[in-house]
């Protein structure tokens, strides 16, 4: 493999970060390469394929120019302008950054992180949830009580006070961070309106507390954050992401997907530059110095060009095979592998990986990792459609959370019941999957239920 070849392969799968700074090392040792700027021309590709999609094949059109990098650019539909590059660097890490590391350590089942981040993208500049929860859940084609579930989860998140859907539930968060909720502080929040109008004794006697005491919980009080994403002093939280693709609703019906040009380097090669400079070359050996970084130039524009054409067949087929997500919210995610895609587009299963590693996907339901498109498949019952590894996790944790607390479901039992709903799934399976989005046993479940439902009772 020469050496061309596997920088080849390095850029691939560079994340937008990466392959920026590449690109400037390079415009810094070679003379011959200079920036190029966007000129407003569009390139795009429909996915292919299936009715309710736009075209019938993949079009790929590419605006191509001598020593030009063509890359294909958004033609519109994404409201604002993206941060340029050194806004990008200097926003890191931002809010964002942090709230993804703890969703990915904190939710393991890929459905709930999907939810978790359309809510994450969701967040006013305070650091408040403040959309209605029905609607944000039926745009997102997910359960409202699933939305509610994931949501109560973030509000565990750091810094306290985050996902808060209003200022008493902001500060309870906060407090019971602290270790200071209890049900005098939780009397004073249900009671804002009396501390705003100054009625302390009023205030005291629903707290059942002294003046002392509830002066003390006052200051608590005041020393909290109401807008908790301030806290950061991080002006530059709120930037997006940069995505790599972007996929929006095509005018003809279906989906128009186009690579981000704000992700994407363009680089010239200078040829009045060399022409200029090759004619004073005194030398052989100058002149072997300018035809290697002619070849070297001609290369970078190839290589970035190859790249951006990959990854705009490879975003265009995942499009099309999960139509049904794009249309219908993340429980209708469907069995996908690498090499379904690089059997579709006609590349490498090993180039799949590279080109869908570290880059990012915007959508109407939101920000994806492309690697999120990708799942195992869960065979039918009966010769039935499979299911994908998520949906059947989705619906395993769904029975156990209607479960009777007093006849929780065996591994065995949660297999039968999959396997009427139409899902051929192991005992075994159950388990692994029960365990690794956290569940336990049913005999430790059934006392867990049983516990909470006797305190409920008292």
């Amino acid at each position: 493999m020469t050496p061309r070849l596997q920088q080849s392969i390095r850029l691939l799968q560079m994340g937008s970060l990466e392959l920026e700074a590449f690109v400037d090392s390079q415009l810094e040792e070679n003379p011959l390469l200079k920036r190029g700027e966007p000129d407003g021309e569009e390139g795009a590709a429909e996915a292919p394929g299936e009715p309710g999609l736009g075209s019938e094949a993949a079009e790929d059109r590419f605006r191509m120019a001598e020593d030009l990098a063509a890359i294909p650019r958004s033609a519109g539909g994404f409201d604002g302008d993206l941060p340029g590059p050194d806004e990008r660097v200097a926003a890191a890490p931002s809010l964002r950054d942090r709230l993804e590391r703890q969703l990915m350590l904190d939710i393991a089942d890929p459905r709930d992180r999907l939810i978790g981040r359309a809510v994450i993208d969701a967040l006013d500049p305070s650091g408040w949830f403040t959309v209605d929860l029905v609607d944000f859940a039926l745009a997102l084609g997910a359960l409202p009580e699933d939305v509610e579930r994931v949501l109560l989860r973030l509000q565990q998140f750091e810094p306290a006070g985050l996902f808060a859907r209003s200022l008493a539930e902001c500060l309870a968060l906060q407090l019971r961070d602290r270790g200071r909720y209890d049900t005098a502080m939780a009397s004073l929040l249900d009671n804002l309106g009396l501390l705003a109008a100054g009625r302390f004794d009023a205030l005291g006697k629903a707290c059942g507390v002294t003046g002392d005491e509830l002066a003390r919980m006052v200051r608590e009080l005041r020393s909290l954050d109401p807008k908790p994403a301030s806290a950061l002093d991080d002006d530059a939280a709120a930037l997006p992401v940069i995505p790599d693709i972007l996929v929006r609703t095509h005018p003809g019906g279906g989906w128009a997907v186009e690579l981000n040009d704000q992700a994407l380097p363009r680089v010239l090669v200078d040829r009045e530059y060399y022409a200029r400079v090759r004619g004073d070359a005194a030398s052989d050996a100058d002149r072997e110095f300018l035809a290697d970084r002619l070849s070297s130039a001609n290369w970078l524009v190839k290589a970035l060009h190859q790249r951006a054409e990959t990854m705009l067949k490879v975003g265009a087929e995942l499009v099309r095979r999960q139509q049904d997500f794009f249309a219908h919210g993340v429980r209708h995610l469907r069995p996908l592998t690498l090499r379904d895609i690089a059997e579709a587009v006609g590349i490498h299963e090993s180039t799949v990986s590279r080109v869908t590693a570290n880059k990012t996907m915007a959508t109407p339901l939101g920000l994806f990792e492309l690697k999120y498109f990708f799942t195992a498949a869960i065979a039918g019952t009966g010769g039935g459609e499979a299911h994908s590894a998520e949906a059947v996790r989705h619906r395993l944790k769904g029975l156990i959370d209607a479960e009777d607390p007093g006849r929780t479901l065996s591994d065995d039992k949660l297999a039968d019941a999959m396997r009427v709903e139409g899902i051929d799934i192991a005992r075994r399976t159950v388990a692994k999957y029960r365990e690794t989005m956290g569940i336990p046993s049913s005999a430790h479940r059934r006392r867990r239920k049983l516990a909470a439902v006797g305190g409920k009772g008292h």
